[in-house]
């Protein structure tokens, strides 16, 4: 019998996958931080990858059935021509609103272990039904979309096949999305990893200068480190408040409606501008504009950077961190701008090897047709269980319990 909600624990298995998998590249206590290549794709045990499972995915990835009205996909903003994320500095949103951050990019975020600008999602499985639910996202209801799935003849099916269930689950599609991250949208042979595993002419000339810099005077890898060029921690580098927020009526609206339903205290709601990031789930002052590191690899393709985009160019990123970050609303407050950016007064030359070093580690573009995803067809119920059972117990849970086809 399958356990009947597998997604609280899905975060602490994954979590497990990844150390296990990256043992080997994270550093001895004391050991500087470094650049380490992607180890095998981590996989909780109770979501294994197959081939069927996958291909489900990638038709639930861009279906539109599992969002609130059936006009949004996750291809929608996680676009494959737009680097798996949006080239738009905040996210579109559900119809009727907008985002309120940069839609980041979906390639190889199946290792990370904090998903979302907060981390607040633990496993790509919990990521997809987060952002597929969430008010200003897909703001999707689970009996909704599940009846969609249902009256699917093609889902029914393939929904069998791959979770053995008599009809789909809106758990089992959460599944079949991250499973379908966790095949296809993975760099698993890219420069960077050639060469760090010594095949020297993996990257230019000019790359290697500028992986000297990313290591050296540039001081990037004292945050950007490891197999994803994260260390997924938290900081403030006091970047700008995005110019929607001030210019938008719509964005203030998400905005504001966002720092309400987080908790915030009257007077903090009243006084604050900028988006508090970190201090939604702390509630510390001393978080308040933190973001987790974001990864680099695929860096190339998911233009524009930072939390909303504030930046449209890997130049204006440089130029940024070149003066040692900025100011914003929470650094002039608290005084918690990160005390590791520093002036570091690099050249011009400095600035373009640094750029062809994260173009290069960027590798080849994934490119995938988008599916055409199946149509609506209504499909009988299933004989044999009066309403009182199915209300009692739930269908699939009686048929699998009853071993019933």
């Amino acid at each position: 019998m399958r356990p009947s909600n597998v997604l609280p624990y899905l975060p602490v298995l994954l979590m497990c996958g990844v150390l296990a998998a990256g043992a080997a590249n994270v550093p001895a206590a004391g050991d500087p931080p470094r650049l380490a290549p992607l180890p095998p794709v981590p996989e909780p045990p109770d979501n294994k990858t197959t081939k069927v499972k996958a291909e489900l995915g990638k038709l639930l990835f861009f279906d539109p059935k599992i969002t609130g009205d059936a006009s949004l996909s996750c291809g929608d903003c996680h676009a494959p021509r737009q680097g798996w994320g949006l080239a738009e500095p905040i996210s579109r949103g559900y119809p009727g609103t907008v985002h309120w951050r940069n839609s980041q990019t979906a390639v190889n975020s199946v290792y990370l272990s904090k998903l979302f600008w907060q981390g607040d999602a633990g496993s790509p499985e919990a990521q997809a039904q987060t952002a597929n639910t969430g008010a200003v996202a897909g703001n999707g209801s689970n009996d909704v979309m599940e009846a969609r799935l249902r009256q699917t003849p093609e889902y029914v099916k393939r929904f069998k096949e791959a979770f053995g269930t008599e009809r789909p689950l809106i758990n089992d599609a959460w599944l079949a999305v991250a499973t379908f991250e966790r095949a296809m949208l993975v760099q698993k042979d890219n420069p960077l990893d050639r060469y760090l595993k010594g095949d020297k002419s993996a990257l230019s000339a000019k790359a290697v200068r500028g992986k000297q810099l990313f290591e050296g005077k540039a001081s990037c890898i004292q945050c950007h480190n490891g197999p994803l060029l994260t260390d997924e921690k938290y900081y403030n580098l006091g970047v700008p408040r995005p110019k929607e927020f001030e210019d938008s009526g719509l964005n203030q609206i998400t905005f504001r409606w966002e720092i309400y339903q987080k908790g915030l205290h009257e007077k903090k709601y009243r006084e604050w501008k900028d988006d508090p990031g970190l201090y939604f789930g702390t509630k510390r002052e001393k978080d308040a504009g933190k973001f987790r590191t974001a990864p680099l690899r695929y860096i190339k393709y998911t233009a524009p950077y930072m939390h909303a985009g504030q930046f449209f160019t890997l130049e204006e990123v440089i130029d940024f961190y070149d003066k040692a970050g900025g100011e914003n609303e929470f650094t002039k407050r608290y005084g918690n701008k990160t005390k590791v950016l520093k002036p570091l007064n690099l050249t011009k030359d400095e600035k373009e090897a640094l750029i062809a070093f994260l173009e290069e580690l960027s590798g080849d573009e994934i490119k995938i047709a988008v599916p055409k995803v199946p149509p609506y067809g209504v499909m009988p119920d299933v004989p044999g269980l009066t309403q009182a059972q199915a209300k009692r117990i739930g269908l699939e849970r009686h048929l699998s319990a009853i071993g019933k086809k």
